[in-house]
């Protein structure tokens, strides 16, 4: 097999430029890489290469808009959820917690760069919804122009910026590295006349690939003819890692121009779904209920999907995407850029459905950063479509991209700055070139599109593999050139994707394998890095890496102990807590308090009763409050089980005040609740006083809260029934009907588990007598009357304990208990308690140092 290049076979560089930095892309990423890093550096020079014009590229394509957490109802935990869900296991999740947290700042600095986004008749911006997001946190201009109006925004401020240099019509060939591989600026070629033409080099202390996708590897793309994975390519010959790469996304509603087109293809944006558009079969029926509960706002994986099924299942070529009922001028003002593409290829959509097809959108994968857009080769920094910085998974969540160059390209920026590495003279390493005859570029896109499309099995895969091996072989000397540089690439890229997509035996995300068609979490959720060796592409399998999320911190001994003899397990409590403050966090932070109080300022705080009642729980509120990460002290002044007045201090903590603010909720519904179970057993307690009865609980808790339950009916002056299904049978009127009778039933769990408790439940008196013969010891008496339970006790006589169940209150409470009955069961005391109203009361604040 003839070997992938490893270097492009170029003249020599006739010509030098230096910068500080070389940002290969004049995208949303690599334009506000540039920007940024000018802000931040008061001498710093920036240089841009784009391989057509500023203005071009996939940016300005792009329709749908920017996501990003604006609306006050909407949270950063809510973005950050319907991203897991759409990267389906593979999200990195701290990256996206950078992209939830960090990206509407950064697009409101887009916004100060002149980005001018639709606003409504208040001037708000206007929001809206697209696939998977459970929220409408969408920003867009002109209608579905926004990648156009960002990318004149970024063009105007780079124009006006004196220390960012430009040159156009530039295509990026290879790295150049220092004797320490160290990235020390780029060769490329720049296509025209002028101060600086044919090869050169650009000298830099840091190179940034922000050089767009790679759609031109498939026969059909939404993408630009300049997207053809340079910076892929180019990060694979210079020994980058390469992630994911399998995971390309069919954007699944691309305006279909019949079976002979190819290239790139009008878009029809997730956002014309997003207000309303449903897809529709020949018939004219929609296929989409049933499939998933967004319906036709599925996640794009999800739709593609179901599109390629219903056309393979009636071979059409296309479905339809009915917006027919938008009218004409929601089109014209909501959509003009689509409603122009559709009546330009003689569709109109205002009248008649629009015939769509799935094609190559965009690649979730890349070349592998950290959250610094670092690469694993010191000085190379990736960002945008060409990288993979973990935040899409397996399947990127609509409009996440234009954030995603944002927030990284800041943090990039940031990062240029911060370092003060400069790299040595470049060295030629060796590698061997080569090149590949642009003839095969056509070949190479319709097989890719055939066998490593939407659709992939190890046999079509193995025929694309096929196939590029022998477009790697060629009887003649290939010249250097534009055009077979970008076949060289396309190839490289393809053959990695092809291995990657073999590779993965399974279904998730993007990837769809026929002959594997189901998610497999225990063998692949992890990722396939890729290097490109002497010997070839090689691929190495590593694990996911789950977020942690809040980690529990340790308890006192003397609190694990405490918590043990309540008969509370503190491990099982603490995993509890930490499932609360996930849900309340999410793995983020508290914003309000983080964007309000100084990071360093401490209080006092005091949690005080807003009502009568009896305190239950102090010791779980302490354990929720020791998880502070600042650290925390707690005294208590009440303990459970303690009479508590309106105005009572149950407890003071001290320590840094967002932490206090942060854990407050969590730690309060434990206390109010547990408080309520206590102190709503305490009255029933009170109203047999006088009497033997005592107050029982039953197994109506909530779920994970039955010990905590059953310590706070102990806290109230109640006692508890059995824990389980596990610790004592209670024969009820179905296992009666099952077992053939009550002596039966009896018989049978006393055979089965001779030193367990029994208790059997009657409604009749005239079931006590048996059950009694059988040598039951307690008895439940379900819905008796107080009479029929005073006659119950008589007959029984001591021989066994009763207990009265079902229709109890507390008015008939006393009457009940003064029958002689050892029980009365509340189920309500559990499962429907009312809260008592505790808080926290914040006392002291001291004032931040420095302040």
């Amino acid at each position: 097999m003839v070997a992938i290049p490893r270097k492009l076979t170029a003249p020599a560089p006739g010509w030098t430029v230096h910068a500080d930095v070389v940002v290969i892309g004049s995208g949303i990423a690599g334009l506000t890489v540039a920007l940024r890093y000018t802000e931040l550096s008061p001498v710093g020079k920036v240089l841009v290469v784009t391989k057509d014009t500023l203005s071009a590229g996939s940016t300005r394509w792009a329709q749908g808009g920017i996501a990003a957490v604006l609306d006050p109802d909407d949270t950063p935990g809510e973005h950050l959820r319907d991203t897991l869900v759409a990267g389906v296991g593979l999200c990195d999740e701290e990256a996206v917690r950078v992209l939830v947290t960090e990206g509407p700042d950064a697009l409101r600095r887009l916004m100060d760069h002149g980005a001018r986004f639709d606003r409504d008749e208040r001037g708000e911006l206007q929001l809206t919804r697209e696939g998977g997001h459970r929220r409408n946190r969408i920003v867009h201009a002109g209608g579905d122009a926004t990648g156009a109006e960002v990318q004149r925004a970024l063009v105007a401020a780079v124009a006006t910026e004196q220390r960012i240099e430009v040159i156009e019509h530039a295509l990026a060939l290879d790295l150049l590295k220092d004797a320490g591989g160290r990235a020390c600026g780029v060769t490329l070629h720049v296509m025209g006349e002028g101060a600086r033409d044919g090869v050169g080099a650009a000298r830099a202390n840091a190179v940034v690939l922000a050089s767009g996708g790679m759609g031109q590897i498939y026969a059909s793309t939404t993408n630009p003819a300049v997207s053809t994975g340079d910076g892929v390519a180019l990060a694979l010959r210079a020994g980058a890692v390469v992630r994911d790469i399998e995971f390309v996304q069919f954007h699944p509603t691309v305006l279909w121009l019949g079976e002979d087109s190819t290239g790139q293809q009008p878009l029809v944006s997730e956002a014309v779904r997003g207000e309303g558009a449903v897809l529709i079969d020949a018939d004219g029926e929609r296929f989409m209920r049933g499939v998933h509960e967004l319906a036709d706002l599925a996640p794009r994986d999800v739709v593609a999907k179901a599109i390629t099924r219903k056309m393979r299942e009636t071979g059409a070529d296309h479905v339809h995407l009915d917006a027919r009922h938008f009218g004409e001028e929601k089109w014209r003002v909501r959509f003009p850029t689509i409603l122009a593409a559709c009546r330009e290829h003689g569709i109109d959509p205002v009248t008649e459905p629009i015939p769509v097809a799935p094609a190559a959108h965009y690649a979730s994968g890349g070349v592998r950063t950290d959250l610094r857009g670092r690469t694993t080769l010191p000085g190379l920094y990736a960002c945008g479509e060409v990288a993979c910085t973990g935040v899409h998974g397996a399947n990127r969540l609509a409009s996440n991209s234009l954030l995603e160059g944002l927030v990284f390209a800041e943090r990039i920026a940031s990062d240029l700055v911060a370092s003060s590495a400069e790299p040595g003279e470049p060295v030629d390493d060796g590698r061997h070139e080569g090149l590949v005859d642009p003839r095969t570029r056509p070949r190479i896109q319709n097989h890719m599109s055939r066998g490593a499309g939407v659709l992939r099995s190890e046999r079509s895969l193995v025929d694309v593999s096929r196939a590029l091996s022998g477009a790697l072989w060629t009887p003649v000397a290939v010249a250097p050139c534009t055009e077979s540089w970008e076949a060289t690439n396309l190839l490289t890229v393809a053959c990695a994707l092809t291995g990657a997509a073999a590779e993965r035996r399974e279904t998730r995300g993007s990837h769809w394998r026929e002959d594997h068609p189901a998610r497999d979490d225990r063998h692949w959720r992890g990722h396939i890095d890729i290097t490109l060796e002497e010997e070839g592409l090689f691929m190495r399998h590593t694990a996911h890496e789950e977020r942690p999320g809040h980690r529990p911190a340790e308890l006192p001994d003397e609190l694990s102990a405490e918590l043990a003899g309540l008969g509370v397990d503190p491990a099982r409590l603490l995993a509890l807590v930490t499932e609360a403050l996930t849900e309340d966090l999410a793995g983020l932070r508290d914003v309000t308090s983080a964007a309000t109080i100084p990071a360093d300022q401490t209080a006092v705080a005091d949690v005080v009763a807003r009502a009568d009642g009896v305190a239950a729980g102090l010791a779980v509120a302490e354990a929720v409050f020791r998880q502070a990460p600042g650290g925390v002290a707690v005294e208590r002044h009440a303990k459970d089980g303690d009479r508590v007045a309106r105005g009572d201090v149950l407890m003071t903590v001290r320590g840094l005040t967002t932490d206090l603010l942060t854990l407050e909720r969590t730690a309060l519904n434990f206390l109010t609740h547990l408080s309520g179970v206590a102190t709503l057993t305490r009255r029933w307690v009170d109203a047999v006083s006088g009497t033997k009865a005592r107050i029982r609980d039953s197994r109506k808790t909530l779920p994970g809260l039955r010990a905590l339950e059953k310590y706070a009916v102990r806290c109230g002056g109640g006692v508890n029934h059995r824990m389980g299904l596990h610790d004592a049978a209670l024969i009820k009127d179905n296992h009666v009907v099952a077992a053939g009778g009550v002596a039966e039933a009896f018989r049978a769990v006393r055979l089965a588990y001779p030193d367990l408790p029994i208790e059997v439940e009657v409604d009749r008196i005239d079931q006590i007598e048996p059950v009694l013969a059988e040598g039951a010891e307690e008895i439940l008496l379900d819905n008796f009357t107080v009479a029929e339970l005073a006659e119950a006790v008589r007959l029984v006589d001591g021989r066994a304990r009763l207990e009265s169940s079902g229709g109890l209150t507390l008015d008939t409470a006393s009457a009940v208990a003064a029958t002689g009955v050892d029980y009365l069961a509340v189920g309500g005391l559990t499962h429907s308690a009312p809260a008592l109203d505790i808080a926290l009361d914040l006392r002291e604040a001291d004032r931040p140092r420095g302040a």
